[in-house]
This record gives C-alpha cells, structure tokens and sequence, in this order.
C-alpha cells in the first residue's frame, strides 16, 4: 500500500509540474504577444522610428549576412554532393538542379537562415535589452517622456521582419550557386540540364511558400527575443538565462512554425 501510495504520489506530482510548467508557458505566451502587438501601434505614431529601424536593420541584416552566406555555400555544396550520388544509384543525375532548388528554396534555406538569426541577432537583442534593463536605460527613457516599447521593442521586431527574408533569399541564391559548381563543375552534371531541371520544377509558389516561412519566423524571433531581453531579471544571471531562454525557445519555435506552414503549402 506504502509503495502505491508512493507512486500515485510521483505521478501527481509530475502531472501538477507539467501543468503549472504549461500554465505559465500559456501566460508568457500571452504576455509577449500582449508586449508586441502595443509596441507595434506605435509604428506610425509620433515621433516616427523610421532611424531606429534602419539602426537595426543594419546591425541586423549586414551583420549577419556573411554568417548566412558561409552557411547557405556549404548547404548548397553539401545536398549537391550527398544528392548526386544518392541519384547515381537510380540514374537520375539530371534531376540534381530540382532537387537542390526545392531542397534550399522551400525549407532549408528559411530554416536555417532563421536559426542562424536566432544565434547571431537573436541573442543579440535579447542580451542588449536585457542589459538596458538591468542598467536602468529602459526606467530613463520613460523618465524622459519617452516611450521604450516605440523605440527599443518596436524597431527590432520591424527590422527582424524585413531582414531574414532578404537574407533567406541571399541564402538561397547562394546555395543554388554553390550547388551548381559543385554539381557541375566537381561531379559532372550537365549543366544544362542541372539548370534546365531547376527551372522546370520550381515554381512561384515554391518562392512564396519559402518567403512566407521567411517572414513567419521573422516576426517569430523578433517578438521572442524582444520579449525575453524586456522581462529579463535585471541581474547579469538574469540577462544570461534570458538570452539562453530566447535561443532554445526561437530554435524550437521555428521548428514548430516550420511544421504548420509546411502543412498549408504541399
């Protein structure tokens, strides 16, 4: 009976832990949107943020753009190789081109692109808001009348949502470049028919459907990030844990976004 009542005991307290840990999920959830959707009625109020957002966009968009290159070279170089020997074995060489276009356009080249986002800007946000918190910048704008969901919340969110999808497109054109060299040039594919293959079997929804996902986790990370720097305990622990919590929850929320917008475009 001892052993029983023991048991019950550990189950109920493992369900009660997964569902406080859900409850407050739900509430953080809330509260970032809640965080985001009032920062986001400021983009046309006065004074207008149009500097700010350029700021970001810059810090944002060129900062990461040679980490999104390297990474979109050696994905492209990587599924023309793997693919080409996989195809080897059916005697289809010259389905390569669609086969890496499709591959990089529709989901690696928004995904990864998103997830080297999260790791470079991401966590940059997160860290530079939590740090203004914990030095008080963020109590000195309000002291100075001025409004710091408009100027430091508003301008990341804006910037992250134009940048990855210029950056998932730079990605992608990349990737289909160094795809083709290393088809082509390397491993001896046509390269009419590499080219022909791609041009056959991509489509504009194939670009839609990747642009869409682009943007989707745009907004995604940007509110993610905002919101983890924002509420981070104002202690140097505190910005840690909030940045770590910004990259594991971005990372997992773009899979999980990747998963639903997949399903609507097969």
């Amino acid at each position: 009976m001892s052993q029983t009542n023991t048991t019950q005991n550990s189950m109920l307290t493992f369900f009660g832990s997964l569902g406080r840990w859900f409850l407050r999920t739900l509430e953080s959830m809330g509260d970032a949107a809640v965080l985001s959707i009032t920062s986001l009625t400021h983009l046309f109020a006065k004074p207008w943020q149009g500097k700010h957002i350029v700021i970001q966009l810059y810090a944002l968009g060129v900062g990461s753009f040679v980490i999104i290159a390297i990474t979109g070279a050696f994905t492209g170089m990587v599924l023309s190789l793997q693919g080409y020997y996989t195809l080897a074995k059916f005697g289809s060489e010259s389905l390569l081109g669609s086969g890496v276009a499709l591959a990089i356009i529709r989901e690696l080249g928004p995904v990864l692109g998103a997830f080297m986002m999260v790791g470079r800007a991401g966590s940059s946000i997160t860290a530079e808001i939590g740090i203004m918190r914990v030095t008080e910048q963020l109590d000195a704008l309000q002291m100075m009348a001025i409004n710091p969901k408009a100027r430091v919340i508003l301008p990341r969110i804006i910037a992250m949502i134009i940048a990855l999808p210029i950056l998932v497109t730079m990605f992608d054109i990349i990737g289909l470049v160094a795809g083709y060299i290393v088809g082509v040039e390397l491993l001896g594919v046509n390269g009419g028919a590499f080219i022909g293959e791609m041009i056959a079997q991509v489509t504009p929804m194939d670009l839609y459907a990747g642009w869409v996902k682009a943007i989707g986790f745009g907004i995604l990370i940007g509110v993610i990030c905002t919101y983890m720097g924002y509420r981070a305990t104002p202690t140097t622990e505190g910005v840690a844990k909030a940045t770590t919590q910004a990259v594991v929850a971005g990372s997992v929320g773009v899979l999980v976004l990747d998963y639903i917008l997949t399903s609507f475009f097969l």
